[in-house]
């Protein structure tokens, strides 16, 4: 993380707001144009401090999200992930047909605390009908377990990560503070205007075609690079030795970063 390090004081690494603001604006670019494609895009953040912002970013944008612990396989075991949706479905068809009460009290009381289960641990992503064509991950240090599995299948990850990660294992770093709430909430705002705009513009854009064109089909007949190819071109190219990020040594923090609490 030393490229996007402003400095340190008392201990406290400094992000460097430069560094920030352009992986921001790559990610806004990279979101539009996936959101644009009508590819779905999944929202992971475990932490107990951001789980309402990724929670109310899948409902602005109506996407996927994964606010409870990362279940194994919910991308590369896609098939057995779908089953266990049905499973729930199916669960909650009996619980409002009241075939559930017909049971005896101890199967009624193991069926709903299945459901309940599943519900908890899948509820998020029940929506997700195929592989996303990104995902936006908080703390990429705790989500390793998602990022292996996408990039496993070339899915490109987005990530806001703090000092104590590797920026190497994302396709788009935008550095900061992922344990504080409000700079967690401003960054995944920003994220979710750019999708918003996405999705707006396909709209508009099957709308003008009559509906002609299928949902996942883009709108164009000029070939489109992969999402992992733009993800890529998108990625910063950083040399060994991290760059100074001001030539006046007497600059304060405040003038070049933002303190990382």
């Amino acid at each position: 993380m030393a490229p996007y390090i402003y400095g340190r004081r008392n201990l406290i690494h400094i992000m460097d707001i430069r560094e920030t603001l352009r992986g921001l604006l790559r990610a806004q670019n990279f979101l539009y144009h996936i959101a644009a494609e009508g590819s779905q895009i999944l929202w992971v953040g475990t932490k107990r401090q951001v789980k309402g912002v990724i929670h109310d970013a899948g409902q602005r944008t109506g996407m996927p999200v994964v606010t409870e612990r990362w279940i194994g396989g919910t991308l590369t075991n896609f098939s057995v992930i779908r089953s266990r949706l049905r499973r729930l479905e199916e669960l909650e068809n009996m619980e409002e047909s009241g075939t559930i009460e017909i049971e005896s009290k101890k199967m009624a009381s193991t069926l709903r605390r299945e459901k309940k289960k599943i519900e908890r641990n899948l509820g998020g992503i029940r929506e997700m009908s195929q592989i996303p064509g990104a995902i936006v991950v908080v703390d990429p240090a705790r989500e390793i377990n998602a990022i292996k599995e996408a990039r496993r299948l070339g899915v490109p990850v987005v990530g806001i990560l703090d000092t104590d990660c590797d920026p190497s294992v994302v396709d788009i770093v935008i550095p900061g503070n992922d344990d504080a709430l409000k700079s967690v909430r401003l960054l995944i705002d920003r994220l979710v205007t750019a999708v918003e705009e996405g999705s707006a513009n396909r709209r508009e854009q099957t709308a003008a075609a009559g509906g002609e064109r299928g949902d996942n089909q883009p709108v164009g007949d000029e070939p489109r690079p992969t999402r992992a190819q733009r993800a890529q071109d998108l990625r910063p190219r950083r040399s060994a030795q991290p760059a100074a990020t001001t030539t006046n040594e007497e600059a304060s923090p405040s003038e070049g970063g933002a303190a990382n609490a």
